[in-house]
């Protein structure tokens, strides 16, 4: 049994983990990179069509993000997740597609005004159609044998609706060892859905550190803070513009201002307009009504649903799902709050709402969640005084305000405490889905504080999980190229292209053994295309 680490390694985003058992290749999560990439990566080492599975731990993009493009470059395997992941995922997939597309056809815009080679999108929305029908939903707690000696369970990590550890046995040569997945372990005590579960036993950990070392502030009166930026901002005769992650974090939202509108706590200003301006989060709220996914919710909010209240629906809630819908927005004059994605105002309708208010000192922008390095979010948190939108420089006289504690992570002391809940030490602990140096000081606290043998791997690294744990791979510590970065981000299409390359030298070696007069054609057909794209 093999583990090779490609994503989300000393980086926070883009989660992909490959492991190899049982004569299987199942990639743990394969998510998109979101923000500043601090590494090379080195990408998948296997062509997409010789995966056999993967295990989703949540919906959200940087975890899910990169599954259609496997699908476009022949991924046939089943996708097993939690039927609320699944369902998440409908949209939010969806969404990324359209992202991509509408990206490409903006870049190649200028690129034919500037004479320069036109790109692709990194897939399509047909792409995320194709991948979607690969997923096989399962529940919590419950066991599934995907494959001979390979069995897994989701449990609940209380990040995101749906959102799961993933225990997975593998039994070879008669002996079973456990791998448990942390996936995104979940915040307490937040609106709507439960606690993280516990773990289990396993003898390998891999554990998230994205607040691996932060601590979140004693629990705020966040129904009191809000009410107060609300407050201020509305008699200023602004608006409160709330970048915020369209699946979960707007929902949360939704639950505490459905509180300050029922209490009346917003003075002079009764029956306030709040805004969602997002079609992936008004589709994702249509989500988090759904009766067939209670099973999903804490108890408070079954006792609301008990009593007939929908816990995120309140009166002037707005629903913009077309482009004229949004625009309409900022030509209200009445004070409101506009919650929008993307929550690190990477993309989205969060960027327009941002060239409309940021410049006005009567407007609040409030951040309620984790703003990766290198994203606009993280510049505007950070202090800049002038941002670039749609190619305007904007100027930021906004009032700029952070809740803490309104995050959807575990903090440091929280993680430490999931680890040391274990029943019994892991041989070894892997840490992951951190910046760079949170990696290797968390990985130092595990040891430090738990006395569990902890690594933090690079991308590439890998790892032969036997009676001991050996490296076997060493993989990149070479950091990004900035100017080539963009190159290649332009021009995802390279990517694919590489991709069809290891799948083309599948395709032969499975021509092994072919007539001569087959092989021989086929060889042909490569050397003329060869030929025709040698450069």
């Amino acid at each position: 049994m093999k583990l090779q680490f490609i994503g989300a390694v000393h980086e926070v985003t883009g989660s992909c983990t490959l492991l190899t058992a049982c004569g299987k290749n199942i990639l743990i999560d394969c998510g998109m990179e979101q923000g500043e990439n601090i590494y090379e990566n080195p990408g998948l080492p296997i062509a997409p069509n010789a995966i056999n599975a993967i295990f989703l731990t949540h919906a959200h993009v940087d975890h899910s993000g990169k599954i259609p493009f496997l699908a476009a470059n022949g991924f046939e395997a089943p996708i097993y997740s939690t039927q609320a992941t699944y369902r998440l995922c409908r949209i939010m997939l969806m969404d990324s597609a359209h992202i991509q597309m509408f990206e490409a056809q903006w870049q190649n815009r200028k690129n034919k005004r500037s004479g320069r080679e036109p790109v692709e999108p990194l897939y399509t929305t047909d792409d995320a159609e194709a991948a979607l029908k690969l997923f096989a939903p399962c529940e919590y707690e419950k066991s599934y044998s995907v494959f001979d000696g390979i069995e897994i369970r989701f449990i609940d990590a209380g990040h995101l609706l749906g959102s799961s550890s993933i225990e997975i046995k593998v039994t070879e040569n008669g002996i079973t060892k456990t791998l448990l997945f942390s996936g995104d372990i979940g915040n307490v005590n937040r609106p709507l859905i439960r606690d993280p579960k516990m773990p289990p036993k396993a003898d390998v950990v891999v554990v998230e550190s994205t607040y691996g070392d932060r601590l979140h502030p004693s629990r705020p009166d966040y129904i009191n803070q809000l009410t107060n930026i609300i407050q201020t901002t509305f008699d200023n005769g602004g608006n409160v513009v709330i970048p915020s992650f369209a699946v979960g974090r707007t929902q949360e939202l939704l639950y505490l201002i459905r509180i300050i509108k029922e209490k009346h706590l917003i003075k002079n200003h009764d029956n306030f307009p709040v805004w969602v301006d997002s079609p992936l989060a008004v589709e994702a709220t249509e989500i988090y009504n759904d009766t067939n996914l209670i099973d999903y919710f804490d108890e408070e909010t079954l006792e609301l649903l008990d009593k007939g209240v929908n816990p995120i629906k309140f009166r002037n809630l707005n629903l913009a799902v077309t482009s004229d819908e949004s625009r309409e927005i900022n030509f209200n004059d009445e004070p409101k709050i506009i919650l929008s994605a993307s929550g690190m105002c990477e993309a989205g309708r969060i960027r327009h709402h941002l060239k409309h208010n940021l410049w006005r000192k009567e407007c609040t922008i409030l951040f309620v969640g984790y703003q990766a390095v290198g994203t606009l979010g993280r510049k505007i948190i950070d202090g800049a005084t002038d941002v670039k939108l749609f190619g305007e420089e904007v100027h930021i006289n906004a009032r700029i305000e952070k809740i803490d504690g309104i995050s959807g992570h575990a903090d440091r002391n929280m993680l430490l405490h999931w680890l040391a809940s274990m029943p019994e030490p892991p041989r070894v602990v892997f840490v992951n889905h951190g910046n760079d140096r949170v990696c290797d000081d968390f990985a130092k606290a595990i040891e430090q504080e738990l006395q569990y043998t902890a690594t933090a791997p690079f991308p590439g690294d890998g790892f032969e999980i036997g009676d001991t744990v050996v490296q076997t791979e060493v993989g990149t510590r070479r950091l990004v190229d900035k100017k080539a970065h963009k190159t290649q981000v332009a021009n995802s299409v390279f990517e694919r292209l590489k991709m069809s390359g290891d799948r083309l030298a599948q395709v032969i070696e499975q021509n092994r053994g072919g007539t001569n007069k087959d092989l021989a054609k086929f060889a042909d057909q490569i050397t003329a295309l060869c030929e025709k794209w040698q450069r």
